[in-house]
């Protein structure tokens, strides 16, 4: 655990840097295009806050608190008409521009190094995949929300029958 650590306040440290990486690859990636329209600030803001708490988001945040979390962005994102593919495309930018720094920046050369580095990859995979999964949710409830709106609207127009 104390490995983990380690590496959990390193990429806390260098969270202005890795958003900076991330934004340039989501910006430059030809799976995302959609996120040039959305304000860089907006995207930069939300994978700093993600990577400078990482150690919070790994231990001291519960699944009710990830949920809530992508499902606003999931919901956000589809209110912004990112398709779903391109959103989720980015939370898998996120884990690889947060492995490529570890490569990067970590040497392990003990056993117990080689066993705190498996428990947080381990930690950082769930965590990616709750943040997935939740991200869709929120995307479709807000997709669904939008077309009940919608039908409601045309419902009170008299254009259903």
């Amino acid at each position: 655990m104390m490995f983990s650590y380690r590496l959990v306040r390193l990429i806390e440290t260098h969270a202005d840097s890795l958003a900076s990486g991330l934004e340039k690859k989501v910006l430059s990636s030809a799976y995302t295009t959609s996120f040039r329209a959305i304000p860089t600030h907006e995207l930069r803001e939300r994978v700093y806050e993600i990577y400078r708490h990482l150690g919070d988001w790994l231990l001291g945040k519960n699944q009710a608190d990830i949920e809530r979390r992508y499902r606003e962005i999931g919901a956000r994102r589809a209110s912004q008409h990112v398709p779903l593919a391109e959103v989720i495309q980015v939370i898998v930018l996120t884990k690889e521009n947060l492995w490529d720094f570890l490569k990067s920046e970590a040497v392990v050369d003990r056993a117990v190094e080689i066993m705190g580095e498996l428990e947080l990859l381990q930690m950082l995979e769930q965590f990616f995949d709750r943040a997935i999964y939740f991200t869709a949710v929120g995307y479709r409830e807000e997709v669904e929300r939008v077309k009940l709106q919608e039908y409601e609207v045309l419902a009170s127009d008299g254009g259903l029958i």
